[in-house]
């Protein structure tokens, strides 16, 4: 399932399953030219683990796989397995800077509950 919210002026964000923010798109574009491989892709995944049960991670890949769904903004292609989406479904992907630092941030509806640090959550 490819989901591509920069196809046209006309693209429904609403059809992508999750809202990747300029913001982050933005940083995301800025880190992968800072490596050099203009191949690599930003992977969001759910884990087992943390105090909540579940954790969000973050990494670089240079392919995708078959049954991932890709969300691009600005040229930049964010993969999500098929797992990670049923619990990252409605989240924002954001970047943020501010006092307490600068960190990406999932804001995800389907969360019953978040740590402390917004790292894991329970769904």
């Amino acid at each position: 399932m490819n989901a591509e919210s920069n196809l046209s002026p006309d693209a429904a964000y609403d059809a992508d399953p999750l809202l990747f923010t300029d913001a982050a798109a933005s940083k995301v574009g800025a880190l992968i030219e800072a490596d050099g491989n203009p191949a690599l892709m930003l992977r969001v995944s759910v884990q087992g683990g943390g105090c909540s049960g579940l954790r969000y991670d973050f990494a670089f890949e240079e392919s995708l796989q078959d049954d991932d769904t890709v969300v691009q903004k600005h040229g930049v292609k964010l993969l999500v397995d098929p797992v990670s989406l049923q619990y990252l479904t409605g989240s924002e992907i954001d970047y943020r800077e501010g006092l307490e630092g600068a960190q990406f941030v999932i804001r995800n509806p389907n969360a019953t509950t978040t740590c402390g640090c917004g790292s894991s959550f329970a769904a």
